[in-house]
């Protein structure tokens, strides 16, 4: 196995953990296990890349403004959609579940992810 699959593996991991973290602290988002954060944790990674791909770096969840915020809201909240019976999130959820993550994303540089 390469160090690049270890990476990111070792980030999804960490992803869900937080995920999970979040589930636990934020009202409105309800994660069934860490099955169900590993799968949210590749679903939002997907959506997040798609928008990427489609919109622009500018309007990527990993902006630091508004347009990052709000980006990385709908995200999350789209994700549920994917993988109903592992994640559950409500409109609110999303925006405080986007809030505490990108609280984390300022804090733990994206190489220690």
């Amino acid at each position: 196995m390469s160090g690049s699959w270890i990476g990111t593996i070792v980030r999804f991991v960490v992803s869900a953990i937080v995920l999970m973290l979040v589930a636990y602290l934020v009202p409105g988002i309800r994660v069934a296990g860490f099955v169900g954060a590993i799968l949210g944790a590749i679903v939002i990674a997907g959506i997040g890349y798609l928008i990427e791909l489609g919109f622009g770096d500018r309007i990527s969840p990993r902006s630091r403004g508004i347009v990052g915020f709000i980006t990385a809201a709908v995200v999350i909240y789209l994700a549920q959609f994917i993988i109903p019976n592992y994640l559950s999130v409500s409109l609110i959820g999303s925006l405080l579940a986007a809030l505490v993550i990108g609280l984390v994303d300022a804090f733990v540089p994206t190489e220690l992810r």
